[in-house]
């Protein structure tokens, strides 16, 4: 599946995309770590804003983000 500029993407697709586990964006997601949008009971991720957050944050993996929260 190819990735669009304004595409939404699901926990699942985005763990993929970042190479990360869905539990620890789940972790993110709920302490605003990381740039999140809950749809009901579902999170959805912007995938520019995601990319803009990586720009932001060049030398920290999300690994590192979440330790330090």
């Amino acid at each position: 599946m190819a990735l669009g500029q304004d595409e939404i993407l699901t926990i699942e697709e985005l763990a993929a995309y970042l190479k990360v586990s869905k539990s620890m964006l789940y972790q993110m997601a709920q302490k605003g770590t990381i740039p999140a949008s809950k749809v009901g009971k579902h999170w959805r991720f912007h995938k520019e804003t995601i990319e803009a957050w990586l720009l932001r944050h060049p030398r920290r993996m999300p690994q590192q983000l979440e330790a330090k929260e």
